[in-house]
């Protein structure tokens, strides 16, 4: 019946019981935990308590606490966790071989948590305690979850140092839950404290919920904060994915602190943290905006030493900075690199670039990239075209140069009413 239920054929399971009852063969032999598994497995979760209950007993056999545990984490899951407290407590009743262990009541507090029932849950983890059964690990972070989720911090800060009183060490998990509570209503000094503590224990947590969180501290105007979290990570030495990194930085940056980001790029570069694309075009742009051009040109020149590869972005942000600080020649030749590269410039990219030349008065090469726009893939965009009747109509600053654009453009110069 074991092998049975290990292919997930419990009903197979069942009907060679089945047929061990019609030939009258002993029956106290029969392996009690297979027999209520393979119920547990069809669906068969009533027949299962039956046969724990009164079904073994005629047939010799004493059901011991896994094959209970079975049967309440059957329970548990049907969303039925009062039957399976009444079965817990008739496991007391037993005694003996079936005094329900933590095992079996995580299972029960677990599935009171699922169903939203967290008073139910606190009561049984209580008479746990009380009966002298020593709560794990799991036990204090199933509670610890939905008294988080119930938004009960207070409540689940007790438990949290019950937890560590009691020498039970809290787990990534743990502290996980509570930093999701307390970020779901706003109280980031409080969830800032809870991941410092984490992080100074050495824990790890996933890169989902680390960057998740350090996202929202950004999104709500506490980046610095995040940098901070950033630089305890880097000096408690712990080992987490360049993805973390890349989202401070990146909303470092977008939110006005980019001098921060740089001393954290630093400090990262310095021990020798593998810096992705994101980053050095990250990085890249943020130091063009503080005019330190020359250090923008390291980065880049960078980025194959490291080795990786520029891409469009990377591109993008080189030709527009150079643009901006007048370097013509330069991002031409960034954008022949581009193309050289096998990157065919965005629709957004050379609309961006044909603007930038017409503001500056370098019509010829605006001319020159606006015979890349065929209509097809690239497209001149309205605001563009505005731009374009606004400089060369008969009252436009460069009317008398509109012949230096392609044919097709040379309409722009006419009178518009």
């Amino acid at each position: 019946m074991r092998c049975c239920c290990r292919a997930r054929r419990p009903g197979l399971g069942l009907a060679f019981f089945g047929r061990l009852l019609r030939t009258g063969l002993r029956t106290d032999g029969v392996d009690a935990y297979a027999l209520i598994k393979c119920f547990c497995l069809a669906k068969r979760t009533d027949e299962a308590v039956s046969v724990l209950l009164h079904r073994l007993p005629e047939l010799g056999r004493v059901p011991d606490a896994l094959s209970y545990s079975v049967v309440l984490k059957v329970l548990c899951d049907d969303g039925r966790s009062q039957r399976a407290l009444g079965l817990l407590q008739m496991m007391w009743k037993e005694g003996g071989g079936c005094a329900p262990n933590v095992v079996a009541y995580s299972t029960v507090i677990h599935g009171f948590c699922k169903e939203g029932k967290v008073s139910k849950a606190c009561e049984l983890f209580n008479e746990m305690v009380q009966q002298g059964v020593k709560p794990n690990v799991v036990t204090y972070t199933q509670v610890i979850d939905a008294l988080c989720k119930a938004r009960a911090m207070d409540k689940a800060e007790s438990f949290l140092r019950h937890m560590v009183d009691n020498d039970v060490r809290p787990n990534n998990v743990t502290y996980k839950c509570i930093i999701q509570g307390y970020s779901s209503l706003g109280w980031w000094e409080e969830a800032v404290k809870i991941f410092r503590e984490t992080t100074s224990r050495g824990l790890i947590l996933d890169d989902v919920t680390r960057n998740s969180f350090v996202s929202s501290l950004c999104n709500h105007g506490r980046s610095k904060e995040a940098a901070e979290i950033a630089h305890q990570i880097i000096e408690n030495g712990t080992t987490v994915s360049i993805s973390t990194y890349g989202i401070i930085l990146g909303e470092l940056c977008r939110n006005d602190c980019t001098e921060e980001a740089i001393v954290l790029f630093h400090k990262l570069g310095a021990v020798d943290v593998k810096f992705d694309i994101t980053i050095f075009n990250t990085m890249i742009d943020a130091m063009y905006r503080v005019r330190r051009r020359e250090e923008a040109n390291i980065l880049f020149a960078a980025i194959s030493a490291n080795g990786l590869v520029p891409n469009a972005s990377t591109y993008r942000i080189m030709i527009t900075n150079l643009l901006k600080e007048g370097s013509m020649e330069e991002a031409d030749h960034m954008f022949s690199s581009m193309e050289t590269s096998g990157y065919a410039p965005s629709s957004v990219l050379l609309n961006d670039i044909i603007r930038m030349l017409l503001e500056k008065g370098e019509i010829v090469k605006a001319g020159n990239y606006l015979s890349k726009v065929d209509g097809k893939s690239i497209s001149l965009e309205a605001s563009t075209g505005l731009l374009m009747r606004h400089l060369f109509s008969t009252e436009g600053k460069y009317h008398e140069q509109i012949k230096s654009l392609p044919e097709r453009y040379q309409y722009f110069g006419v009178r518009h009413s």
